[in-house]
């Protein structure tokens, strides 16, 4: 068994993600080894994992399954700390890794939220990005169509298994969307239905496919504003289109405004916008570039720390046994310790996330995953280029 074989398996597995996995192979050497020793093989079904099976039916179908460790694998999606462990792709795998914008909104759009979706797909494609959207009906079928108006990539990624395609009616925009040289793609093994929980899911795999996210229409608790969510979390450029200011379909995007994303008038305005980004990313890479000397300095120091380390853990200790009757009182109560350890290596002037993982000597996937539970808890932001800070109302904690 390969490791990319191992990962079929694993996804087949209900409840294990990439972090368990990476953790399991890391006990056990590789991820063909920690399959071999997992004890319930059993997927999603109750059933015994047959991979093998798994990848015939993919053979048939014509679909490629893409592993986290296969080279076309798209990039972008490692900045997620729960990344797909396998991609189900139907068309181009090299689609997804097209520079792009998520254009998405509500199921039930206006007319006006339909145009204004065309008409900035349309401008998008132009400008050479491609659309990358979740298929749906409403501004999702729209984005797509304009993409496809104009001779462009589009991606379109599916809330449940490619053969429990959903929603049906979309079935043939799906078709031409792999004629025209994108993919349609999914995370999850054949057969598994679409929920109420993929949904959400989908959402963070459409945000980190992308440079930005750009909401058209959107309603107040619009799966949308998880899109958005996830996209600023990311570090991606999250941006909304105005709308009449009485509109309940445009609600969640003037609140996404009012919270400090870019209020997009015109395509240019988005392209400009996606440009800064990129070209903030590569400035960022540099610095990451530089801050590695600076590591390895620090290591010499911090092996010289080491030993002053153990000599004041049994004080330590004892002190940390007398402060656990008082915890419910103390602010650090409320975190783990993997989140208080991060939480007290986060500058003011922001870090990487690998720079992050050397001061903290935690693994560098639970250091991505305790930093999003401290972004969900409005305690830090995402910055581009990898970066975390913490965030304004984390100051007087």
């Amino acid at each position: 068994m390969t490791d990319s074989e191992a990962h079929i398996a694993f996804n087949m597995v209900p409840n294990i993600g990439a972090v368990k996995v990476a953790a399991l192979a890391e006990k056990q050497g590789s991820v063909a080894a920690a399959w071999e020793a997992f004890g319930k093989k059993t997927d999603w079904e109750g059933k015994p994992v047959d991979w093998r099976a798994e990848m015939a039916r993919a053979r048939k179908m014509h679909v490629t399954l893409v592993t986290c460790d296969d080279p076309r694998y798209p990039a972008s999606l490692n900045d997620l700390p729960s990344k797909p462990l396998v991609l189900y792709v139907v068309g181009d795998p090299a689609a997804l890794a097209k520079p792009g914008v998520a254009v998405v909104g509500t199921r039930l759009p206006t007319l006006y939220g339909t145009d204004m979706a065309e008409k900035f797909a349309i401008g998008l494609v132009k400008g050479g990005l491609s659309v990358i959207s979740g298929l749906a009906t409403g501004i999702d079928a729209a984005a797509h169509k304009g993409a496809l108006a104009s001779g462009g990539v589009t991606v379109g990624v599916l809330g449940g298994a490619l053969d429990r395609f959903f929603p049906e009616e979309n079935r043939e925009l799906g078709r031409q969307i792999v004629a025209n040289g994108g993919a349609v793609v999914s995370e999850y093994p054949f057969g598994f239905p679409p929920g109420k929980q993929t949904f959400p899911q989908r959402n963070r795999i459409v945000a980190a496919l992308a440079r930005g996210i750009l909401a058209v229409e959107a309603p107040m608790g619009s799966g949308t504003l998880i899109t958005c969510a996830f996209g600023e979390q990311l570090g991606r450029k999250v941006m909304a289109i105005p709308a009449n200011l009485d509109s309940r379909h445009s609600a969640g995007c003037w609140k996404l405004i009012r919270e400090g994303a870019m209020m997009a008038t015109s395509v240019k305005e988005v392209l400009a916008a996606v440009t800064r980004e990129e070209g903030r990313g590569k400035r960022e890479e540099g610095r990451g570039c530089r801050e590695e000397g600076m590591v390895k300095r620090e290591e010499g120091m911090v092996k010289r720390e080491e030993g002053k380390g153990k000599r004041e853990e049994g004080r330590k200790t004892a002190g940390e046994d007398r402060k656990v009757k008082g915890e419910k009182k103390d602010k650090g109560a409320a975190f783990t310790l993997e989140e208080q350890a991060v939480l007290k290596q986060i500058p003011s002037t922001g870090i990487t996330l690998d720079r992050l993982a050397f001061k903290t000597k935690l693994p560098a996937k639970v250091v991505g995953d305790v930093t999003m539970s401290l972004r969900m808890k409005r305690l830090i932001r995402f910055l581009p280029g990898n970066r975390v800070a913490p965030a304004a109302e984390a100051a007087n904690l």
